[in-house]
């Protein structure tokens, strides 16, 4: 069992919730953060915190010190940032998830865990089906492939003996600590303009006007669950989705938000926007079977972000 969990990435939103879970489990937690977009309010007391980058090479090393497991969360996110800056993208989710790894395994680590995507990996999932481990992969982002690539890593690191390895490939996740701000997740941007007030825009699936693209919306709180599993040793060696199964279009989920907020704030409809896929569904794990529901789950996040507004 392990012991002692390094968090990369542990100030960030999932990053973040994933350290607390594991403190509560009794872990000794350490996270590892360059704070460029996480938030140092957003690690646990009693966790400490390594500033510094995955590309920082005496961070990685400070922060692998006595682990037992890594979860790696740190990463460059953003789909439309990958696209203006492909080889930034690259640098971060490749080759600094890389240096990460060959220090984890330089420091003795037993385990590495992997927050990789399902959202992007597939590309565009066919009406009336999921996609499932095993299909083929057809990124249409750099951010897609830079994860794409690592897994690869990964892979490679398991088959060799280097070390147990886990492959988590997360749909949209949303939930309280999401950062509104720059290019983050439609749920934390649509909550924080409700409340505000303020016009929302539904980015077309195909063109302006229609219900927008169709996201597979995870609760943050089922991602916790699927970490805790994989720090058990019950998911080594595999890759597994971390979802919910079901489709929902941008513009159910602004409907759905704009009723729990009762917000007057105006629906826009806007272009589509370069590097979305159409729609990503991904198929559901039975030893990850979701427990919160979309409107449950929205509902929790709302609430957080009313308590941060007021």
């Amino acid at each position: 069992m392990a012991k002692r969990a390094l968090v990369t990435g542990g100030a960030g939103f999932i990053g973040s919730h994933v350290a607390e879970a594991l403190q509560a489990d009794g872990l000794e937690v350490r996270v590892l953060d360059d704070l460029s977009t996480g938030n140092r309010e957003n690690v646990p007391d009693g966790v400490p915190l390594i500033e510094g980058s995955i590309l920082d090479a005496d961070a990685v090393r400070r922060s692998l010190e006595g682990v037992d497991v890594v979860l790696h969360h740190a990463a460059q996110t953003s789909v439309s940032a990958s696209m203006r800056g492909p080889v930034h993208d690259a640098k971060v989710n490749v080759l600094g998830s890389l240096e990460l790894l060959e220090a984890a395994a330089a420091a003795g680590v037993s385990r590495f865990i992997f927050a990789s995507t399902g959202g992007a990996i597939y590309g565009h999932v066919p009406e009336g089906r999921e996609a499932a481990i095993g299909d083929p992969a057809r990124p249409e982002s750099p951010y897609a492939c830079s994860k794409l690539a690592f897994e690869g890593y990964l892979h490679m690191a398991q088959k060799a003996g280097t070390m147990a390895t886990v492959v988590l490939r997360y749909a949209n996740v949303y939930g309280a600590r999401q950062d509104p701000h720059g290019e983050a997740g439609v749920v934390a941007i649509f909550l924080q303009r409700l409340l505000a007030g303020e016009p929302i825009q539904i980015n077309a699936r195909q063109s302006v006007g229609d219900p927008g693209c169709v996201r597979d919306y995870v609760s943050v709180e089922d991602v916790v669950r699927a970490n805790r599993l994989a720090v058990s040793g019950a998911l080594d060696g595999e890759t597994v989705h971390v979802c919910t199964g079901e489709g929902t279009t941008t513009r159910r989920l602004a409907e759905v938000l704009v009723k729990l907020t009762g917000s007057p704030s105006e629906v826009r409809d806007g272009e589509p926007r370069p590097g979305d896929v159409e729609r990503s569904v991904l198929g559901v794990d039975a030893r990850l079977t979701p427990e919160v529901g979309l409107e449950e789950g929205l509902a929790t996040a709302l609430r957080w972000f009313r308590t941060k507004a007021g």
